[in-house]
């Protein structure tokens, strides 16, 4: 610890004062990117919360609303359930998330709506069964005769 700004100096050449002693003594030497340039600054306006947005970026962690969440994570159940090994196991994903989504209907969490309804199990499992049969469902045939989306 330094010691007290002595009374009567200027605090502007008390401070100049200790960063050339610490200068000095070496102790800025070796501190983790010295001599190299700063990072790189965006061209977006000044973001107080720069310094905790990078820390998050970092650490990979996101901040979403609840209801944000739920629809990453009704998404995500989905590629889940398509990609599954069993019948058994689409049900169980599927129900999940389903639970999830009724709860936030009926006790809706702060932030945007969720704006999603909960899916049709035996409709999932038709098309898990079709694709894994190598056979599409019967929107997507629909879909590949008109030559559009459906």
């Amino acid at each position: 610890m330094t010691e007290r700004k002595p009374p009567g100096v200027s605090f502007e050449s008390w401070v100049d004062r200790q960063i050339r002693e610490a200068e000095a003594r070496g102790e800025f030497d070796e501190l983790p990117g010295a001599g190299k340039p700063l990072p790189a600054v965006t061209d977006t306006p000044y973001d107080e919360l720069w310094w905790i947005k990078r820390k998050m970026a970092r650490e990979g962690l996101s901040v979403l609303p609840p209801t944000l969440a739920l629809r990453k994570e009704a998404e995500d159940a989905l590629v889940a359930a398509a990609a599954a090994p069993s019948e058994r196991t689409v049900r169980r994903i599927v129900e999940d998330v389903n639970a999830k989504i009724r709860e936030v209907m009926f006790k809706p969490p702060p932030g945007p709506p969720l704006g999603l309804k909960p899916y049709d199990v035996e409709k999932i499992v038709q098309e898990w069964r079709a694709a894994r049969e190598g056979r599409s469902t019967g929107v997507e045939t629909e879909r590949r005769k008109s030559g559009g989306t459906a």
